[in-house]
């Protein structure tokens, strides 16, 4: 089975999630740019980034921040929203089952895989960290997908495009593929990745096919 993460791996979505949550925090009096929160949080759930800035700033969030991050992000997304790169060729290509586990809630991943139009690839299979008691980088959500899915762990790779997203898939006892083919991939993304236990990094969707078969043989 191949497991894919959602936010930076099908669909380009860092830079619109770090700006709306930036200019949240920035409203709600904390000094959080999208380079800040792109450096520390991504990958994470958003419960856990916000729990651990209050955490910091030794104050609370408003009491509606959350709801209010979660819907602005679900407008920009249904308005600006794009599939990374060649991510509906590659699935079209991946024969077997396959399934989608985020961070994100599963309305966010409906909604970042109905306006790319990547649904069909994958539904009812979608599968959050928010139905797990640890998000990324604990293996919950690796293992839990795999247990839904019928699958052993050993007998999947994921797809990742952030630090805490591999360590998650290598402490299930998965293989992982970094990906840094996003539009917010920087230049130490891919040693990052590999760092964390990326088995290989591809940095083009269409090459995805061939390193699964290198890896596995598939």
């Amino acid at each position: 089975m191949v497991i894919f993460d959602c936010n930076g791996v099908l669909v380009d979505s860092e830079p619109l999630a770090t700006a709306v949550v930036s200019n949240a925090f920035i409203r709600a009096g904390f000094a959080l740019t999208p380079d800040l929160i792109a450096r520390y949080f991504t990958g994470r759930r958003p419960a856990d980034m916000f729990t651990e800035v209050e955490i910091a700033a030794g104050r609370k969030l408003p009491a509606d921040f959350a709801a209010t991050v979660a819907n602005e992000t679900l407008r920009r997304f249904k308005a600006e929203l794009r599939a990374t790169s060649h991510a509906m060729q590659a699935l079209s290509w991946i024969r077997g089952p396959k399934c989608v586990a985020s961070s994100s809630s599963l309305d966010r991943i409906r909604t970042s895989l109905e306006t790319t139009d990547l649904l069909r690839f994958f539904e009812p299979y979608l599968f959050s960290a928010n139905e797990v008691p640890q998000g990324k980088p604990a293996p919950d959500l690796f293992l839990y997908a795999a247990q839904k899915m019928h699958v052993l762990p050993r007998e999947c790779i994921v797809v990742e495009d952030s630090a805490v997203g591999v360590a998650a898939g290598v402490a299930a006892g998965m293989t992982v593929i970094g990906f840094v083919g996003g539009s917010h991939a920087g230049s130490h993304l891919g040693n990052n990745l590999r760092a964390a236990g990326a088995k290989t990094v591809i940095t083009d969707m269409r090459a995805l096919k061939t390193t699964i078969v290198d890896l596995r043989g598939w």
